[in-house]
């Protein structure tokens, strides 16, 4: 009994692997290792604390003649959330070989989020089936949070939504995840009417809601709705403690064109991260304020002791670029590594090559590309080929379109991309037979340009324009105004005209 005792104690008490292996010696030496609760501590230990070894706690599971619940659910569960999901699958197949156990309530969230992880919506859907027949998905609010999380991941927002709507009492986890589900697509719209609905329904919205509803105000553009939210937190006094409220806030604000603002919030900030000052960079260089952006490098050093990371490097290299400061892009890359200690990853290159194409030095963007330690991803490429298009490069338009797909990581819309442009390059230099080829290949392949769309906040409500569309209830009038516009222009441009022919009848007739 006290062997028992003295051996639990050192294994709750444990902190490392080599503590860890010393333990176990001590259990096998006892014979705690037959015991399935002494065996399960160890296992949850070691696969799902910081300092065990996942590898380590398989190997203690396959000496288990009898493993109970608790250990498969301890090494699904941990493997789930690992960078090899798949393994997660291999548990709960021997869970389900193993006459002596069943999956429980537990068991079902963590092979699904194993099913989010990997994308996989064939099995998610027959998991999905199984806990339906079982009734779990109907009594179990964990399952149904990961079922909506796993329909959301899979870019399945209809099935994730369509599931939410049967959930009868909702709380606010699950209506983060549908918020933070739309957010991630692209379908801002979405994510903010579904946050109007929560506040209706009287759930009150948590930090993790109120950060989602601001990346979706940021994205939209939803400017009212963003400061409704920024008074909500104040009221509530959570933008003194809780500092993502408060980036959320700086990139919200920045992005809906308010940099003062941005900058308020930002400075006024009683704790702030890595992230916050990325936030504020990227609003510096969106608007254009290059030189306060470069002094943010300096100024979170000093005054919050951050070391800049990848990410903050990325925002000043891309207001340089916006600013067209070639010189000091450039210096910025080629020191990353000696000033920060940060390897330049794709994303730098493909920034880098943006802005010496903005510059109009195409052949040093290329030479930029040759010299790249790793072979270049099609987003380097992609930038090249907008920039031969600016500058109607046809020639090595082609080079960037032909590397761009034998990138080996090409998605759909990225080679869609390709063609068009490369098409429309070939327009611009009157090269019609080859156009008339590439739209061939593209009418081949049943590629669709997707449709410009903008958007705009008029009186707190945001209007969403697609080009071709003509369902907007004010599209009569927004016409009329367009017309009268234009023929105010019009009246300008002949006022304008007439006025400069006649000074230049004056100066050609004086004596």
């Amino acid at each position: 009994m006290e062997a028992w005792k003295h051996c639990i104690s050192l294994a709750q008490s444990c902190s490392n692997m080599r503590q860890f292996k010393a333990i176990h010696a001590l259990f096998i030496v006892n014979g705690l290792h037959l015991n399935n609760y002494a065996i399960s501590k160890l296992i949850s230990f070691c696969a799902l604390s910081n300092s065990g070894s996942l590898s380590y706690a398989s190997l203690i599971f396959s000496q288990i003649q009898n493993p109970n619940l608790f250990a498969y659910n301890t090494l699904i569960r941990a493997y789930s959330r690992s960078s090899t999901p798949q393994l997660a699958l291999h548990y709960f197949h021997l869970m389900l070989d193993d006459e002596n156990v069943g999956p429980d309530q537990h068991t079902f969230p963590f092979i699904i989020s194993a099913c989010t992880n990997s994308l996989w919506m064939l099995l998610g859907k027959q998991i999905h089936n199984w806990v339906l027949k079982n009734g779990v998905a109907s009594s179990d609010r964990h399952v149904q949070t990961a079922l909506v999380r796993f329909y959301a991941e899979c870019c399945a927002m209809g099935d994730a939504r369509k599931l939410f709507d049967e959930i009868p009492k909702l709380d606010v986890v699950q209506w983060n995840v549908l918020l933070n589900g739309y957010v991630r697509r692209g379908l801002a719209p979405e994510a903010l009417n579904a946050f109007r609905n929560m506040l209706v329904s009287g759930v009150e919205p948590d930090e993790f809601c109120l950060t989602t509803a601001l990346k979706g105000c940021a994205q939209l553009g939803a400017l009212q709705q963003g400061k409704w939210i920024h008074e909500y937190v104040t009221k509530r006094k959570w933008l003194e403690t809780d500092v993502f409220i408060g980036t959320a806030l700086v990139d919200m604000y920045a992005k809906c064109g308010c940099i003062d603002r941005s900058v308020e919030v930002f400075e006024g900030m009683t704790k702030r991260n890595v992230f916050s000052w990325s936030a504020m960079i990227g609003g510096f260089a969106l608007h254009g304020h290059v030189r306060k952006a470069m002094q943010c490098l300096e100024r979170m050093q000093v005054e919050d002791g951050l070391r800049p990371d990848g990410v903050v490097l990325l925002g000043v290299i891309m207001a340089c670029a916006h600013a067209g400061l070639q010189e000091e892009g450039q210096f910025l890359l080629e020191n990353m590594e000696a000033r920060y200690g940060i390897l330049p990853k794709h994303e730098h290159y493909s920034c880098m090559v943006d802005l010496l194409c903005r510059a109009g030095q195409l052949d040093e963007a290329l030479k930029l590309i040759r010299r790249m330690p790793m072979k270049p991803l099609a987003a380097v490429w992609g930038a090249l080929l907008s920039g031969c298009r600016t500058h109607n490069n046809v020639d090595l338009a082609e080079l960037a379109a032909r590397e761009l797909l034998m990138a080996g990581n090409v998605d759909g819309t990225e080679e869609d991309g390709a063609y068009v442009q490369l098409s429309n390059i070939y327009l611009a230099a009157q090269k019609c037979e080859d156009a008339c080829r590439i739209r061939r290949m593209i009418g081949d392949k049943g590629i669709k340009k997707k449709p410009g769309c903008s958007m705009i906040e008029v009186e707190g409500e945001v209007n969403q324009f697609v080009s071709g569309d003509i369902s907007h209830p004010c599209l009569a009038q927004i016409h009329e105004m367009l017309d009268l516009v234009s023929l105010q222009h019009s009246y300008k441009l002949a006022f304008h005209t007439t006025w400069s022919s006649c000074d230049e009848m004056e100066l050609t007739f004086q004596p």
